[in-house]
């Protein structure tokens, strides 16, 4: 039980250490969270800073799930992979350096999903890059790859714990895009490449 609780709070703990916060203020002169959507997540530091910043935030959100979950895989297995895969989202979404906003998760869920089950999450990839492709929504696609998660979980035939994890990251996921979906019904989302006015 000590385990799980250590690595609970670590974990979140790095979860919430924000890479688009601190790039954007170390490189960049700017608090992200005053500019565009206000999102600390990739797609805002993209349309506000460009794309180098953009792909260094991704890369860094995706290496906290990754080595999270493959840190805690390898020293207590399955269980303790699944917890801290968990927390570290957590974190991300409700950072605790950020007054507990944060971003929509989905690079550090990638990152996760990459560590505990590789096949789903290539799936849940192409399926969520593909709806961006043909939409030019992120968040749309961000949504439908999330939604496809625990069904590609069903699909190849991984274990209940596994499944129902994957629900549970898949709800979060959509929980924190609910105001982009508000937006998506009313026609006023950004597509991607489309400048916010500040």
């Amino acid at each position: 039980m000590l385990k799980f609780i250590l690595a609970g709070i670590i974990s979140y703990l790095i979860g919430s250490i924000s890479s688009a916060h601190l790039i954007c203020k170390k490189y960049y002169g700017i608090d992200i969270r005053k500019y565009g959507s206000g999102n600390p997540g990739t797609t805002n530091v993209l349309r506000v800073v460009g794309g180098r910043a953009a792909a260094a935030v991704y890369a860094a959100d995706f290496l906290k799930g990754f080595l999270v979950a493959t840190l805690a895989k390898f020293i207590g297995g399955d269980e303790l992979a699944l917890f801290s895969g968990l927390f570290v989202i957590i974190g991300h979404d409700w950072s605790f350096f950020l007054n507990f906003n944060g971003g929509k998760g989905i690079a550090t869920s990638m990152g996760v999903v990459l560590a505990l089950a590789p096949k789903v999450a290539l799936f849940s990839f192409l399926v969520g890059a593909a709806a961006i492709l043909l939409t030019r929504y992120v968040s749309l696609g961000s949504i439908v790859g999330s939604a496809f998660f625990p069904l590609f979980l069903v699909i190849f035939r991984f274990p209940a714990k596994y499944i129902a994890y994957g629900v549970i990251i898949a709800a979060i996921a959509i929980y924190r895009h609910r105001t982009n979906i508000k937006r998506l019904v009313a026609g006023k989302e950004h597509k991607l490449g489309e400048k916010i006015k500040n």
